[in-house]
């Protein structure tokens, strides 16, 4: 007979004698629930049980554990508990504000979470940070791209992967520094091997962001928020921060500013201080609205630093663009008519937003009939012949499939090196 069955045998008699207490038995009950637990529990013999903290420690800390395979991408590995749990510690974002919160609560949230905020304060690592950018930009770099990824390493998936390898289909002597924390470790590195090992100049590094801004408008603004005296806004702040190091980045060293979400289907190294028009006036044909996913500019040019004054000035974290793509278009109106920024091109729509968010989704369908079939070799040759890159509004987009066929599955396989998961979402 099982001990679990001589236990309830136990209750059902106990239950009918009068001389036992109901606290007798629901002490039973908790050693039978303790019971059912720790035999579920994956111990070996003579091993302690370690505490959920040490646990969680020990594989944030690397605690042995080591993927299977360093060629694997993200997304095709096998999850296993210890994998599970690393992940689901690692996902927690210490930068998604309260639900529903009011600004004093949301402040005062922050200035509790002030202190975990590695990424807003220089430390021994982050301090190398402009040595390593000039390391790789020391390999006769055709261009200088930079890409920002302030996400988990995990989140780092096929899509953008996609994108990465894309680019060096372009420009194979480019150079690619992507300011992450997250990628800047072992488990980047494993994301990151396959381009490495094909001697393309990628390098993930944690971004020093008091540096990047020092002797900027933006110095007075970091120096606010580190203070917690500023709402830092319902959006999570990592959003606000990501717009805010692509503009830093590009006035210290100039080049190629870039969101994870593009193909690429032409060298963009040959062109200068240039954006791209998400959307233009049917009437006027003027822009109407710019979207800053693609930037190039020299180093220092002074539309960069009217960015950043924008953007410390107006900042605003409960409004989702605005200190993004909506921040380029004001500052862009305003000086539209300046004789100062005369040098600055403005792209048009099909350079580099040839598909509008609305209608991304058709890209990634398989054509199923003859007209399906006609409409997309259309597309793929109108894209072809008029854009850069292609936006891929990952965040209507990240979960659709790529379909066989597709525009989008015809021209990742014209432009990819290691063409690895071209169908994974």
């Amino acid at each position: 007979m099982s001990k679990k069955s001589s236990t309830y045998r136990l209750i059902i008699r106990m239950t009918k004698s009068p001389l036992l207490s109901t606290t007798c038995i629901a002490a039973i009950l908790l050693f039978v629930y303790a019971d059912s637990l720790m035999s579920n529990l994956p111990i070996k013999a003579g091993e302690a049980l370690p505490s959920p903290q040490t646990m969680t420690a020990q594989l944030v800390e690397g605690g042995g554990h080591v993927d299977a395979s360093l060629n694997t991408l993200p997304g095709s590995v096998a999850t296993t508990p210890e994998r599970k749990i690393e992940e689901e510690t690692e996902n927690e974002d210490p930068l998604i504000p309260p639900f529903k919160a009011s600004v004093d609560e949301r402040m005062e949230w922050f200035r509790r979470k002030l202190p975990e905020l590695e990424i807003l304060k220089s430390n021994e690592l982050s301090e190398k940070f402009h040595g390593r950018v000039l390391e790789l930009y020391n390999n006769n770099c055709s261009a200088q791209f930079f890409m920002v990824w302030l996400s988990t390493a995990q989140s780092f998936g096929p899509r953008e992967f996609l994108a990465v390898d894309s680019l060096f289909s372009t420009s194979p002597d480019g150079c690619l520094l992507i300011l992450s924390s997250s990628l800047d470790t072992p488990k980047g590195y494993r994301v990151l091997k396959q381009l490495l090992d094909r001697g393309f100049n990628v390098l993930a590094v944690t971004p020093d962001v008091p540096f990047l801004v020092k002797n900027t408008p933006a110095e007075a603004w970091l120096d606010e928020l580190k203070s917690g005296n500023m709402d830092p806004g319902s959006v999570p702040l990592f959003n606000h921060l990501s717009d805010l190091i692509r503009l830093a980045v590009l006035y210290k060293y100039g080049g190629v500013y870039l969101d994870t979400d593009f193909i690429f289907l032409k060298d963009l190294s040959g062109l200068r201080n240039a954006i791209g028009a998400q959307s233009i006036n049917q009437v006027t044909k003027k822009w109407a609205r710019l979207n800053g996913a693609v930037m190039i500019f020299d180093i220092h040019h002074p539309v960069l630093l009217e960015f950043l004054k924008e953007y410390a000035t107006t900042f605003n974290g409960n409004r989702w663009g605005h200190n993004g793509p909506y921040l380029v278009s004001r500052v862009m109106e305003r000086i539209r008519d300046n004789p100062e920024y005369s040098n600055i091109t403005v792209f048009p729509p099909k350079a580099f937003y040839p598909v509008d968010w609305i209608k991304i989704a058709k890209l990634f369908k398989k054509p199923e009939t003859e007209a399906n079939s006609k409409w997309t070799d259309d597309t793929l040759a109108d894209i072809s012949s008029e854009s850069y890159v292609v936006h891929l509004w990952n965040k209507r987009s990240r979960e659709l499939k790529i379909e066989e066929g597709s525009v989008m599955a015809r021209l990742i396989a014209e432009h990819c090196n290691i063409c690895d998961n071209i169908y994974k979402p």
